[in-house]
């Protein structure tokens, strides 16, 4: 029987090549005059990661029995989108860091002009990427449905809207009292981070066929994963370093942040952890298909250690 450790690595590979089959070949176009953007976007995509939205999409398929080549386009679109969102984070106007996932950030290398321009076409290219796929869906109202779930998770609804917010009161007392501030976070989260990760457990859901219920509980499952997933992250920041995160610590507290971890504590905010956690997994638990992969995955990059 395979571990964690090994299942977690095959599905890795067959995301990354699922991924490189949807990009530009830079070397074939090398010719074209805007050919430093395809290069540019390569880099930023290629950079590793944790895959865990594309992955998310294609283990909640499994669990509601989907077939894997329904989710192909759908996997590659939503991390074009996360690496977008990643490339204009670290710009100098926003959080103006130099590392992300072990080495330069794309405005480093390139320039913050070609920064800019590469989180633009990232995101065009996305939907490109996903609509190329609907056109040899095997059910196209579920690829549509798919398709709209994700534009609308990852606009001013959802991960955009979240980011504005959280940049709107980056620096400021949010509220009068801790309970109101938790909820301004909350609110953040749940769009800056839980958005795309409800985008991409939704997606597989639906494209698998799941019932408006069914789908519901999804939803509700990805939201609690999403604010356990960014106070684990609040807590890294505070508590890991530069070598084992791949990316600067301490930069919310460079960024005048508020986390969880300045309102609760680290214990505190371990605890909130656990509790979300606990909450997903008995929703998740309720559902009718089984997936112990997915659960485990779930686990391992709630509690990770980068």
């Amino acid at each position: 029987m395979k571990s964690f450790e090994e299942e977690l690595n095959n599905r890795v590979q067959y995301i990354e090549k699922v991924i490189r089959s949807y990009l530009i070949d830079e070397k074939e176009k090398k010719a074209d005059r805007q050919s430093e953007i395809y290069e540019a976007m390569n880099y930023s995509i290629l950079a590793g990661g944790k895959r865990l939205r594309p992955m998310l999409v294609l283990e909640v398929s499994r669990l509601f029995g989907g077939a894997d080549e329904d989710t192909g386009c759908f996997m590659a679109a939503i991390e074009m989108i996360h690496t977008y969102s990643l490339v204009h984070d670290d710009l100098p106007a926003m959080d103006n860091d130099e590392y992300r996932r072990g080495r330069k950030t794309t405005h480093v290398v390139y320039g913050e002009a070609m920064g800019i321009l590469t989180g633009d076409a990232l995101l065009n290219y996305a939907f490109e990427t996903a609509i190329k796929g609907i056109r040899t869906a095997s059910d196209l109202h579920r690829a549509l449905r798919a398709l709209e779930i994700l534009s609308e998770k990852a606009g001013v609804f959802g991960m955009i809207g979240g980011q504005v917010t959280d940049i709107k009161f980056e620096g400021q007392t949010v509220s009068e009292g801790i309970d109101n501030d938790i909820a301004t976070l909350d609110y953040i989260n749940e769009l800056k981070t839980g958005a795309l990760i409800e985008a991409a457990m939704m997606m597989g859901a639906v494209l698998a066929g799941a019932g408006e219920e069914e789908v519901a509980v999804i939803e509700s499952v990805a939201s609690d994963i999403g604010r356990a997933f960014q106070i684990q992250d609040d807590i890294l920041d505070v508590t890991s370093t530069s070598e084992v995160l791949g990316k600067p610590v301490m930069s919310d507290e460079k960024n005048h942040k508020t986390t969880y971890v300045n309102l609760l504590g680290i214990d505190g905010a371990g605890e909130q952890v656990k509790i979300l956690t606990e909450r997903a997994m008995g929703k998740l638990r309720s559902l009718n298909g089984k997936n112990e992969f997915l659960e485990k995955l779930i686990e391992s990059l709630i509690y990770r250690k980068k």
